[in-house]
């Protein structure tokens, strides 16, 4: 039984996300191989070498995987699927985009965003927004799963890669979608889903010009700056600083929320965090119910005040 981990990348190194998905794949009991595709990825084979536990890492250096679209990486995987027990890929915007494709031209089930691994065919997962915890049990020949990465550790590495290196041919692709561009955000602040510390606001914030005050709190602690769905509804902020369900899920060591009530869509992205504070003038917002601290006042000066105690 060999499993098969899809790499997130940015080409010159890996994600953290596929670190976690990783441990997962160990926990399976089997052997452990990593796809990275993509064009001029030295840098992140190099890393999947270093890669505690994984014998062999294949190497699909093409164009038409540069960029990573799953219309051209989906027949790659389905051609290589056949040898593997499992087809393993982070639970990230990319994974998901990718994944369905792979189990429906495979014909099989797919398994979401897994966060414990019971036995090499049984998984748990959150449903109900992470009010319940599923025990899937899966018969299929493949098994296609998605890892959610804060509930795993990241898998160890090694100062020298000692993994084999395995070219792979490319697959035939119908060309049926093509990249135009992005834009990329850049900060100095650290991305939300591998930030010890996150700050995030909600419409408590009342507007955009107020999350400087989180900006400069984050910036003192070393954290990563995020917003409730209400917030990135309201345009307060872009909406890459989500959290929540149907945003970012994250798990830091410390969680602030400031000025955001809790409702269940932010909770399921959040509510793992190891220590919880919350900030609110409203004593019975639902944030309350899962914070392990919590401050009923107005934000507007306990945040300040906060920042200069630091």
């Amino acid at each position: 039984m060999t499993i098969l981990v899809i790499a997130e990348h940015s080409h010159a190194e890996l994600a953290v996300s596929t670190l976690n998905t990783v441990t997962a794949a160990q926990q399976m009991g089997a052997e452990v191989h990593v796809l990275v595709a993509g064009a001029d990825i030295d840098g992140a084979v190099s890393a999947a070498q270093s890669i505690d536990g994984v014998s062999t890492v294949l190497v699909a250096n093409d164009s038409a995987y540069a960029h990573q679209l799953a219309e051209n990486l989906a027949p790659l995987i389905v051609e290589l699927a056949s040898g593997y027990s499992h087809v393993l890929a982070p639970a990230t915007a990319n994974g998901k985009n990718l994944l369905p494709r792979v189990a429906a031209l495979l014909d099989v089930d797919q398994i979401s965003e897994i966060t414990a691994v019971v036995s090499a065919d049984t998984f748990k997962r959150p449903i109900y927004a992470g009010n319940a915890i599923a025990t899937v049990q899966s018969s299929a020949p493949i098994k296609v799963i998605t890892v959610r990465g804060t509930a795993f550790a990241s898998a160890a590495c090694s100062a020298a890669g000692h993994a084999r290196v395995q070219p792979v041919a490319s697959v035939a692709c119908e060309q049926i979608s093509s990249f135009v561009g992005e834009a990329l955000a850049s900060s100095d602040r650290p991305e939300l889903t591998s930030a010890k510390i996150v700050v995030s606001g909600g419409r408590g914030m009342q507007n955009g010009d107020n999350f400087k005050h989180l900006y400069s709190l984050a910036d003192k602690l070393g954290a990563g700056v995020g917003a409730s769905r209400a917030a990135v509804d309201a345009g307060f902020v872009a909406n890459d600083m989500q959290v929540g369900q149907t945003g970012k899920i994250v798990a830091p060591q410390l969680y602030i929320a400031v000025g955001i009530s809790g409702a269940i869509q932010h909770l399921a992205g959040m509510k793992d965090s190891k220590v919880i504070v919350a900030i609110n003038k409203d004593e019975d917002a639902p944030i309350f119910q899962v914070a392990d601290y919590g401050l009923v006042a107005d934000l507007f000066e306990a945040v300040p005040e906060l920042q200069a105690s630091l």
